[in-house]
């Protein structure tokens, strides 16, 4: 089937990109290409027409000044995360300008010479007009992850999805790597994960996503054409549901 002539299963998804995600095979810092490459998987999808948002994590930026936060108050610490996830952010918008996307960075912390601040009827108006809307410094609170940033936009916004990207494509029974005969899991109820403690989102961020029945599908990013197969309902990744 074409993908011009493709229906997705879902007409707006927030999508959770780790910082890490960015960096390709570097050790930390932004990976043209990678994000190039991103951003053409988030490009076919708006095709289709489906709204999309995106939350960024920092993992790539702040892991290179991690160690001088040894010792550090966490808050402050925490802080300096929510600002490498603006950097990130500005860098994914650049990117999808580019690509003849229109992206809008908002930011949960106040930077308005460089981004928008996050008002929610603003960010609905721009996922309506077909704009890429990212998400940027979590939640603005320290001892938050941007997961469980992930799980109150989403939430906020009425995604139906939180598509979480990973370097993994989907969740195994045990890790893929050190164990062969480990299986993946096409659905599990958020109760079975619990369980099972699977680890697939902090325990906030996871029950938050529970409690509002909000699905959350766990896919590989550095699966070429990953994105564009979950989102047309194709056997991708793992599902996890209410």
């Amino acid at each position: 089937m074409s993908v011009a002539l493709a229906t997705p299963v879902h007409k707006r998804i927030l999508l959770k990109l780790s910082g890490e995600a960015l960096m390709g095979e570097d050790a930390f810092g932004i990976n043209r290409a990678t994000i190039e490459r991103i951003v053409e998987e988030i490009a076919e999808v708006t095709r289709l027409g489906v709204e999309v948002a995106v939350v960024i994590g920092g993992g790539n930026i702040f892991r290179g000044v991690a160690g001088g936060s040894a010792g550090m108050d966490r808050a402050t610490a925490d802080y300096m995360g929510m600002l490498a996830t603006v950097m990130n952010a500005l860098a994914l918008a650049d990117a999808m300008d580019k690509k003849g996307l229109t992206a809008r960075v908002m930011s949960a912390i106040a930077i308005e010479q460089v981004v928008e601040p996050y008002v929610r009827p603003k960010a609905l108006q721009y996922l309506e007009e077909g704009k890429v809307v990212v998400f940027a410094a979590g939640t603005g609170n320290p001892f938050f992850t941007t997961d469980t940033a992930a799980a109150l936009r989403g939430a906020e916004i009425g995604a139906e999805v939180v598509l979480k990207a990973t370097k993994v494509d989907g969740v195994y029974t045990a890790d893929p790597q050190k164990d062969p005969a480990a299986q993946r899991y096409t659905r599990l109820s958020f109760d079975e994960a619990m369980a099972r403690n699977l680890g697939i989102m902090d325990a906030t961020a996871f029950a938050l996503c529970r409690d509002q029945k909000l699905p959350v599908r766990v896919f590989s990013i550095v699966k070429h054409g990953a994105l564009l197969r979950v989102v047309l309902g194709e056997d991708e990744g793992t599902l996890v549901y209410a």
